[in-house]
């Protein structure tokens, strides 16, 4: 009787609260929603030499599909799969949105964490065949959750800000004392987008703090931008991880057979020694990644006719390590020659 009561009471309070929230997007009697859900993909093959130590290797980098829909003009979802992320099978993203009121949304499920630029890049826009250190290494965030984003009507700014478990997205069994975060503001001035981000994560026992800067440029022909990434270990269980991602494209027109477009790409970035988050048997943080910096050139031949897009991507990699440092392989001066159909 105690537990109908209760459920009768929260429902009577839902209902209350909801209908005085103002309606935004209602279909219209004359108004017709399109169910149809749509369907893209982005495969990437490559070959790359490793010049230092004179291997190479060819891989399908990634086979990602992903399906997107509405079922309401306030209600939409999002799924992603990497058929092939070098030989193995992930489900990345599977989330559903709903539109509350004018510029305010809720989004629940698996997704990227809202923190940072460079990591939310997806293989279908990468403007180099590998990922910056920022987007690869020191943030390479999904998790399990829930976020709410805000669009001003009146300025260009967007808030979001989200709580999510701080366990890996192949655990979602486990019950948690505490939480995962992360924010974003988002405030674009004519040609310049302006983001600024926070994120707080424990991913074995120890918080790490996160903090991040961006700034981008887009005027005709050229891109241009730059962010740099602050990750702070508390405790002093790991010396500060500093990350910085520097980069341009310049793209013009052209006709060569099939292909209609040509681009330049040049890119700085590097990092401080960085660890994961995950201890060593003897509870220390361990160092993942040395400190290095590099260097990376390269051009990209297209077709494009939306909403297919072929690109044809050469990228040389020049890497800087501290004195003492032996790269493992795979992280060393490499070539890559790679082609990546998106639709």
């Amino acid at each position: 009787m105690r537990v109908s009561r209760y459920v009768t009471m929260v429902a009577v309070a839902v209902a209350a609260a909801t209908s005085s929230l103002p309606v935004y997007g209602q279909e219209t009697a004359t108004e017709k929603f399109n169910y149809v859900p749509h369907i893209h993909g982005a495969m990437r093959a490559r070959w790359e030499g490793e010049l230092d130590a004179d291997r190479s290797r060819f891989q399908l980098r990634n086979a990602r599909v992903t399906l997107d829909g509405g079922i309401a003009p306030t209600i939409d979802y999002f799924l992603q799969v990497d058929l092939c992320d070098q030989g193995t099978m992930k489900f990345l993203d599977g989330w559903a949105r709903i539109k509350v009121t004018k510029g305010l949304a809720f989004q629940a499920g698996q997704f990227r964490m809202p923190f940072g630029v460079d990591p939310f890049k997806a293989p279908a826009n990468y403007i180099f065949a590998n990922r910056s250190f920022i987007g690869k290494q020191v943030c390479n965030v999904r998790a399990v959750g829930a976020k709410a984003t805000y669009t001003f009507d009146k300025i260009p700014l967007t808030l979001e800000g989200g709580v999510f478990n701080p366990t890996s997205i192949n655990d979602h069994t486990g019950w948690n004392s505490s939480y995962a975060y992360a924010g974003r503001a988002i405030y674009r001035a004519g040609s310049f987008k302006f983001d600024a981000g926070v994120q707080s994560l424990r991913p074995d026992g120890i918080r790490i703090n996160l903090y991040d800067g961006c700034i981008n440029w887009t005027s005709g022909r050229w891109i241009l931008e730059g962010e740099y990434m602050y990750k702070h270990y508390t405790n002093e269980t790991h010396a500060a991880t500093h990350a910085y991602n520097v980069w341009g494209d310049y793209h013009m027109p052209i006709k060569a057979g099939a292909f209609n477009r040509l681009s330049f790409q040049g890119r700085f970035d590097g990092m401080t020694a960085h660890s994961s988050g995950k201890r060593n048997s003897d509870g220390v943080l361990t160092t993942n990644d040395p400190a290095r910096n590099r260097v990376t050139v390269g051009a990209t031949i297209s077709y494009v006719k939306k909403p297919v897009w072929l690109d044809i991507r050469a990228d040389y990699e020049k890497y800087f390590y501290h004195h003492g440092v032996d790269p493992v392989l795979g992280q060393g001066d490499r070539l890559v020659l790679e082609m990546v159909l998106r639709f």
